[in-house]
């Protein structure tokens, strides 16, 4: 409590200008605020303020310090409102961005409830096929599913996701069952085009090394729901993930193959651009989305809300 105490005392001092405005906001003593700068200057070994008669001036390391101090009580706040039943309510727009096929089956079927704990929040939700750039067109957050290209977004990891080779029954009792990644090259393989997003290929676990296959193709298209149309009618091996494959899986429809040689997961991540001050709003929905990702039997195909497949 003392170190929150001297963190306050030092941002409203800083912010006010004297030791005399933040003692009067608080209803102390002035001496009460310059012993607290004192002891949290004595506690970081640095000189935070230089104090005269008439002015204030931060140091460096002042003024470096209080941008973490302001974010840090910021985050607390926002911590505290989003349990409280009496705290802050959030309010505002947010803009949203999801891949078309996931967003279809696990995000806009969740933004109703969002909306209805957190009526003075409005919404607008974009889905594409391409990789938004969140900043410069103005989104607060985008969803994305898959390995995450190195960039400045700051990112939170809201479940896993991973990848099952699959085909329809009739297609491999036609063509047989591949028993190793290698035999995929004498099969039929429904792959995304060149000019899709998907360029490292589908990815397995061979002796302990991840590696990446991209097998050749009698079909390929740039649109994920034509190719698992197209696996389900049996024309060929696909590659999909689990969130949109397992209902067919479960009923028998599509069968998982070489799931021996299965990589590990990746992610489904919520992504936004490094802010000092978090908006509430945005933090309950980075929070809801996680919460309901993890609901045990979310996943699983009979909570799975309905649509159509990825990208």
């Amino acid at each position: 409590m003392d170190r929150l105490k001297q963190i306050e005392s030092f941002v409203a001092v800083s912010t006010k200008g004297s030791l005399t405005a933040a003692a009067q906001a608080e209803g102390v003593a002035p001496a009460v605020i310059g012993r607290r700068i004192d002891a949290l200057e004595e506690r970081l070994g640095v000189k935070l303020m230089v104090r005269t008669t008439r002015r204030i001036t931060l140091t460096h390391e002042g003024s470096a310090f209080l941008e973490d101090a302001q974010r840090i009580l910021a985050d607390l706040t926002s911590a505290e409102a989003s349990v409280s039943a009496g705290g802050v309510k959030a309010s505002g727009h947010l803009r949203i961005t999801a891949p078309a096929g996931f967003g279809r089956r696990h995000v806009a079927p969740l933004v109703p409830r969002f909306l209805a704990a957190h009526p003075d929040v409005s919404l607008s939700l974009n889905l594409a096929d391409r990789v938004v750039d969140l900043v410069n067109e103005g989104f607060d957050c985008g969803v994305r599913v898959g390995d995450l290209a190195d960039s400045s977004l700051v990112s939170v990891r809201l479940a896993d996701n991973r990848r099952l080779c699959v085909a329809a029954p009739g297609y491999l009792k036609r063509r047989g069952t591949p028993l190793h990644p290698q035999e995929l090259m004498q099969h039929d393989c429904l792959v995304l085009s060149s000019e899709s997003s998907q360029t490292r290929g589908w990815a397995f676990s061979i002796d302990g090394q991840v590696v990446h296959l991209r097998p050749g193709a009698r079909l390929d298209c740039s649109d994920g729901q034509v190719l698992h149309d197209w696996c389900r009618a049996g024309l060929g091996l696909a590659w999909r993930s689990t969130w949109e494959v397992q209902a067919e899986i479960a009923s028998g429809e599509l069968v998982s193959v070489l799931d021996a040689f299965a990589a590990p997961p990746n992610g489904i991540y919520a992504v936004f651009a490094q802010r000092k001050h978090l908006p509430l709003r945005l933090r309950l929905w980075i929070d809801f989305l996680k919460q309901t990702y993890g609901e045990p039997g979310y996943w699983r195909p009979a909570a799975a809300p309905g649509g159509t497949a990825e990208p």
